[in-house]
């Protein structure tokens, strides 16, 4: 059976197959055996990249426009013993070469899985105490079941369709429909009228139960940022250096805009496709990777995280879907031991842009107006409040996660 990943791979290939083709042209000029790489963006592919180049003896160096390593992974210490993630959050069971990395550097994974409350229309209902009609469970049953089945042509109609679209010619309607798109646009940072409705089918026909949302790493995902830039040597990682201009000419030359210039054999490039825009590629890329660059749309995702002086919602394994302004929470403090305990509120689309948007005292209303009607007045148990919205983010403009979504034709 094809899987998403391959599907995508093959798609991308019987679109843009002249990329294959030798042009003058970056990915297309070929050298010896590197001696020497330069690696652009030390998020966890840049380290890996690096960790594993330092175990074959090839020289190299990092280069990273934050002023901080892990990228689109960002743990943050909201009090003494309290860390969440303002990034990154889930590592899931399939995610192989992270759990490789782990035992590796002797990194924990923790349980993060959550049992859903759900607040819909005014209404609270805790974890196990609703879900979808019968009907409706039972017509998702089948769409899992005949997933395996499908043929490449019904992959490719699937694709050129949204989710939305996909699930109201299924029957999907009413409460059912609501509660669908408020999970699984939560699922994919953007409403489901924006995915396409093949990846939104294999996302959940070949993930874990909780879809990937399995485990997180003991003291912070970051941790492994930590432990890879240990190994590669954190004088090889060159913060606050952001990269102006390349030039291949047999060897790599790579410009940065504080002045410094660094030559070497091969080039690594791992960063976000907003920064790759960003730079002068001499010679330039092919046509056909400017493309997919520019028609890769990410999802736009804010996380307000708040700190409250005590674990109002009780259950450690909390999260909450509602239909109000405040999307989604859950508890981000899971197997921290303390009284105190984190909520992030997690928002996507435009409700992210609102969010964002609004000052703490806002936000707090917000939430505060949300919770209290279920969970009793909560407002005077704020401690503090940490807000970050990736989709203005300085560096990659973009979220978490990417949508798949074809033009239709």
């Amino acid at each position: 059976m094809t899987t998403r990943r391959k599907f995508i791979k093959q798609v991308a290939v019987s679109t843009a197959g002249t990329i294959l083709l030798p042009t003058p042209s970056f990915g297309n000029i070929f050298t010896p055996k590197a001696k020497s790489v330069i690696i652009i963006g030390a998020g966890f592919a840049g380290l890996a990249a690096a960790n594993k180049l330092k175990q074959r003896n090839i020289d190299c160096i990092v280069l990273e426009s934050r002023p901080r390593i892990g990228g689109r992974v960002f743990s943050h210490k909201m009090d003494t013993d309290l860390v969440v993630e303002l990034g990154g959050e889930w590592v899931g069971n399939s995610h192989t070469r992270i759990h490789e990395l782990c035992g590796e550097l002797n990194l924990e994974l923790q349980n993060n899985q959550f049992d859903t409350h759900m607040i819909y229309k005014g209404e609270y209902s805790p974890a196990g105490k609703w879900d979808y009609s019968d009907t409706w469970n039972n017509t998702m049953k089948k769409m899992l079941k005949d997933y395996g089945n499908l043929t490449e042509k019904d992959k490719l109609v699937m694709d050129k369709m949204d989710w939305w679209r996909y699930l109201v010619q299924n029957g999907c309607d009413g409460r059912d429909l609501d509660i669908r798109e408020l999970l699984d646009s939560t699922d994919f940072g953007e409403s489901i009228r924006q995915v396409s409705s093949f990846a939104a089918l294999a996302e959940y026909a070949e993930s874990s139960e909780k879809n990937e949302m399995d485990l997180k790493i003991k003291g912070g995902n970051g941790m492994l940022a930590e432990r890879l830039s240990e190994k590669i040597g954190k004088e090889k990682i060159l913060l606050k250096h952001t990269v102006s201009k390349i030039v291949q000419d047999g060897k790599v030359k790579v410009y940065c805009d504080n002045g410094t210039m660094f030559e070497a054999d091969k080039l690594i490039c791992t960063i976000p496709t907003f920064a790759m825009n960003k730079i002068d590629w001499q010679p330039g890329l092919p046509t056909e990777k400017v493309s997919a660059i520019n028609e890769l749309q990410y999802a736009r995702i804010n996380k307000h995280a708040m700190l409250f002086n005590d674990r109002f919602w009780k259950d450690e394994s909390f999260d909450m879907i509602t239909d109000q302004s405040p999307h989604y929470f859950y508890h981000a403090t899971k197997n921290q031991k303390s009284d105190k305990g984190v909520l992030i509120s997690y928002s996507i689309g435009e409700k992210a842009a609102v969010m964002a948007n609004q000052n703490d005292a806002w936000n707090a209303k917000m939430v505060s107006e949300t919770l209290t009607p279920h969970f009793g007045d909560v407002s005077g148990k704020l401690n503090k409040q940490v807000n970050y919205y990736w989709g203005t983010d300085h560096y990659s403009k973009e979220g978490l996660r990417y949508v798949w979504k074809r033009p239709m034709v």
